[in-house]
């Protein structure tokens, strides 16, 4: 393994001076705990909690600033792109306005072209989305804050291939979910309520009174709140999409024409719609409580009965403790986390601070089974550290071959959370075949997309401080035989990122 250099390496550190002291090495422990919470442990966030202590750094996770503090590189290339600028209404008025144009044209061969130029710009901006999430993943600070966003997606799911989504899964994420990731279940179940790509992935904008579709309500209950087996009937859903009648889109610039009786009651932001034109006034009966018909009121009401259920507490936490501790968490610890969830009318980083002290989640650090994002995402950060890749391009096409694409999943359950959907031989075959493009050279991750960009050479050293002050201790008799073995620093960086060791958290 190269042991000269890496004993040359480490004495180079230990005399660089006193400025650049090398941080505390950290324990397989608090490794183990790195790995978890973050993305992946690398360089940069194992100093950081070296140099704040476990206890500290958690608390930062669950609590963290309004600010990203990103590299200014991954900074410059966010605000780049069309999505961080442009406000949702006005790109889909811009997208509705090209398509509208491509569809009027008459020549077949013109047409053709200009409808293949919209689905490139639409496809283009679900692209841009995927590389802002991605360029936070691996390099914010708060990574927690940035796991829970991508699990509060997967969990309030929409695919973005429906309805226009490519244009509004970026403001999706960044609206909807992002802000309320670690704050109150109630404020991100309203806020998904509220927003143009749920209302029309689940048909609610189809939703009107004489003209009832179930789809939102059904999948709010089922999958958002209360689960299967939460409590709730058919008759529940039916009066669910009742309260949910006039929940809608409006792309248009001017409001409807209103009858007179309830014209109070519209409601407009952005492209969201209460139409009281559409709405069943009707009064309610949602899991025992009587809802009367009042407009918008009713929604409010039935997600405050929803987000306060004791099956939801229950629902919500197994699917924290399926992300955080392990496929089938023990019933024990999600009874806890339900409790402090109730007690705390809802708040998500209290919840996993219940799930984070536990003695399960402490048993169970290292041995999770990365599914496709945690793999891909943890490989690069741990090569490169904080050096900022120019191109999220290969990390995306690596996923989508994963078969766990950002924002592609077509079925409101989301990806699911377990092994036994990730590790098959082929899923493996594919993760080595990632770990060689990496372990050999930049991948393409540092060849801007820009025409004529001059790639940036990129090599990893994984044999770096980080491995001799803690990593090489987390590895079994097997993988470190096998890394001896390695002929070259190519395959020693492949062996290492393919090991069974890398492929858990």
């Amino acid at each position: 393994m190269r042991r000269g250099m890496a004993a040359a390496s480490l004495c180079v550190l230990a005399v660089a001076g006193q400025a650049l002291a090398a941080p505390k090495p950290l324990s397989p422990a608090d490794l183990a705990l790195l790995n978890r919470v973050s993305w992946g442990e690398n360089a940069a966030s194992a100093a950081r909690l070296a140099a704040l202590g476990p206890e500290r750094w958690l608390q930062l996770q669950l609590h963290p600033g309004a600010n990203d503090a990103l590299p200014a590189e991954a900074q410059a290339q966010i605000d780049a792109l069309i999505i961080t600028h442009t406000p949702l209404a006005a790109l889909v008025a811009r997208m509705d306005a090209q398509n509208k144009a491509a569809n009027q044209i008459v020549d077949p061969d013109q047409k053709k072209a200009a409808q293949g130029a919209y689905q490139q710009a639409m496809t283009e901006l679900a692209r841009e989305a995927a590389t802002r999430e991605l360029l936070r993943d691996l390099y914010s600070p708060d990574q927690l804050r940035e796991q829970l966003t991508w699990f509060w997606f997967n969990h309030f799911n929409v695919h973005e291939y429906k309805a226009g989504l490519r244009a509004m899964v970026g403001d999706y994420e960044e609206t909807a979910i992002r802000p309320h990731a670690l704050g109150r279940f109630r404020d991100l179940l309203g806020a998904t309520l509220r927003h143009p790509a749920m209302l029309r992935y689940l048909d609610n904008a189809d939703n009107a009174a004489g003209h009832i579709n179930e789809n939102y309500a059904r999948e709010i209950m089922e999958l958002h709140t209360l689960g299967v087996g939460g409590g709730y009937t058919q008759k529940d859903v039916q009066e669910l999409a009742r309260i949910l009648t006039g929940v809608g889109v409006d792309a248009g610039p001017d409001p409807p024409k209103l009858k007179p009786d309830h014209a109070a009651d519209y409601r407009r932001d952005g492209l969201f719609e209460f139409n009281p034109n559409r709405h069943d006034y009707g009064d309610k009966v949602l899991l025992g409580h009587q809802v009367k018909g009042r407009g918008f009121g009713e929604v409010d009401q039935a997600l405050d009965i929803l987000a306060r259920a004791p099956a939801t507490a229950t629902h919500v936490s197994r699917e924290l403790a399926v992300y955080f501790v392990s496929d089938d968490p023990p019933q024990p610890l999600v009874d806890r986390m339900a409790r402090t969830f109730q007690r705390t009318d809802g708040d998500i980083a209290a919840t996993l601070d219940t799930l984070f002290h536990s003695p399960e989640f402490k048993a169970s650090l290292g041995a999770k089974f990365k599914d496709p994002v945690h793999y891909a995402v943890s490989a690069v950060r741990l090569a490169y550290d904080d050096r900022v890749i120019l191109n999220t391009g290969p990390i995306q096409g690596w996923l989508g071959r994963l078969a766990e694409g950002l924002y592609n999943h077509e079925t409101p359950d989301g990806y699911p959370m377990g092994a036994a959907a990730w590790d098959g031989p082929g899923q493996l075959a594919l993760r080595f075949e990632i770990a060689r493009q990496i372990g050999s050279g930049g991948a393409g991750l540092f060849k801007p997309e820009t025409p004529g960009g001059a790639e940036r050479p990129g090599f990893p050293t994984l044999q770096n401080a980080l491995y001799f002050g803690g990593l090489a201790a987390t590895l079994g008799g097997r993988t470190q035989t096998a890394l001896g073995q390695a002929v070259s620093p190519q395959e020693w960086n492949e062996l290492f990122l393919s090991s069974p060791e890398f492929m858990h958290r």
